[in-house]
Formats: C-alpha cells, sequence, structure tokens
C-alpha cells in the first residue's frame, strides 16, 4: 500500500491552568477534517519552531494548514495601528507562519489557510488587514454570535452568502455561482496582498477567499471554518475542499517520490 502523505497542521501558543502551562494546540476538528475528509496524515507544527529548522520539517510534509486561532495577526507585521494592551496575541505563531508561508510557495506545497489562515497568507504577500471588520462603515458584522450561551450549532451555522468571482476556483469545484457559509471572524482583508487574487467575496464586498498567483498545487485559503462537519450537504463546498487538498497533497507526494 502506497503510503498516505503527511500535512502538517500549524498550532496556537495557548494557556491554562490559571496561567501555569503553557501549550501549543490545534482543534480537534481540523485534525479530524484531514484525516477523514483529506485522507491524509496530520501532524502538529509547533508554533515556536526555528526557522533554521523549518527546511528540516517541510522536507517531510507533503502540505501544509493554517488553521484559525483566537489571537490575531500584531499589525506590525503589515504596518497597521497598535493593538490596544488587552488585545490577545501570539508573536511566536505569527513569526513562524509567516517564515513557513514563502517556504511552501517556494516548494509549490499545497497550503490551506483557514480564518486566521486567509489574514496570515494575505500579510505574508504585503496585504493588510481590518483591525475590527464590524467597525468599518460599509461592512456587515461578521463575529460569532456575541450571547455567551449560544450553541456550537448557532456558531457555526451557515451565516451569509458569498459570490465567486468570474474566473473562480469555486465555481469549477461546485459549478454554481454562490454558497452560504457560516461566519465567525471578527478581523479581514483590506488590502488584498500582491500576487493573490481574490476568489470569492461577501454581500459586502469583504474578500471572503484566496488564491496563490502561480502556484503549481492547491493554494487556497478561505476566511470561513471549513472544519466544522464538512459531511454536511450545506457544507459540501468545505467537503471539496478538504478532498482538493489531500488529492494535491498526494501528488505532492509522488512527485517527490
Amino acid at each position: 500500500m502506497e503510503p498516505k502523505p503527511i500535512v502538517g497542521i500549524i498550532t496556537n501558543e495557548t494557556v491554562g491552568f490559571n496561567g501555569r502551562q503553557q501549550s501549543h494546540s490545534a482543534g480537534k476538528r481540523y485534525v479530524d477534517a484531514v484525516m477523514n475528509f483529506a485522507d491524509i496524515v496530520p501532524i502538529l507544527i509547533p508554533a515556536c519552531i526555528r526557522k533554521s529548522d523549518l527546511g528540516t520539517l517541510l522536507d517531510r510534509l507533503d502540505g501544509v494548514v493554517l488553521t484559525g486561532g483566537r489571537a490575531n495577526i500584531e499589525p506590525h507585521h503589515y504596518g497597521g495601528e497598535a493593538f490596544p494592551d488587552d488585545e490577545v496575541i501570539d508573536p511566536d505563531r505569527d513569526k513562524t507562519v509567516l517564515d513557513i508561508i514563502p517556504e511552501c510557495v517556494q516548494r509549490h506545497m499545497p497550503i490551506f489557510g483557514i480564518c486566521r489562515g486567509i489574514q496570515e497568507i494575505n500579510v505574508a504577500y504585503g496585504g493588510t488587514i481590518f483591525y475590527r471588520v464590524h467597525q468599518q462603515s460599509d461592512k456587515q458584522d461578521h463575529r460569532m454570535p456575541q450571547n455567551d450561551d449560544a450553541s456550537l450549532e448557532e456558531i457555526f451555522k451557515p451565516r451569509h452568502q458569498i459570490m465567486f468571482t468570474e474566473n473562480s476556483l469555486f465555481k469549477e469545484f461546485l459549478g454554481q455561482d454562490s454558497f452560504w457559509v457560516n461566519s465567525l471572524h471578527g478581523q479581514g482583508i483590506d488590502q488584498l496582498g500582491a500576487g493573490l487574487s481574490a476568489e470569492a467575496f461577501s454581500p459586502d464586498g469583504l474578500i471572503e477567499a484566496i488564491s496563490i498567483n502561480d502556484h503549481k498545487s492547491f493554494a487556497i485559503a478561505i476566511q470561513w471554518h471549513a472544519e466544522f462537519h464538512p459531511e454536511r450537504d450545506e457544507n459540501r463546498l468545505n467537503n471539496l475542499l478538504f478532498q482538493k487538498f489531500g488529492d494535491a497533497c498526494r501528488q505532492f507526494h509522488l512527485a517527490k517520490s
């Protein structure tokens, strides 16, 4: 039997035990989606890996997933205004991911960005980020429900349509012009980075999906959370994205061997 590709899932630095322990973690839904819908083997990438060790790591991988996270990219990476003092940050992840992205691109390695992942790819390509999308006069509130008793179903249910651009890959995947997606993010793309293409927009004009130009493999990032129940028909685009990512990782693995 041909060995399955191995894909790295970026982690976030989290704090537990009342601040006494720091951990590197990724949501179980990301891991499950990679295993069950992309049909590839996941491993977790520490958020603090040394830049000098990235080549050694990526030589052993066949793809990378950039997950969502509670912390946002610090604005000094894109020339934005400094965060307020109480903003949650994850500087190790910022640095690690902004180092990983160009390494993946150089290798034409499959890369799939989800939520924070789309923002990281945009920043890596010189783009900028809205600090708070809902504070923009021409934008809607894209955050999850703000009530503490909201259920997971309420948080992750499809919230708004996205419209695919004229030559969008998503049109090719689905055979239609639009789809409904969930929405759980406070930040979003302001200026699109050079070398990227917009694949979909929300009704208020916010970029919801991008691709990396001239990349020879799967290089897509989305603003919504594709890892929530991809098996449901209402989420079939998410299922397709994981399948396409998995196919690209298999092709990459075969080309290496």
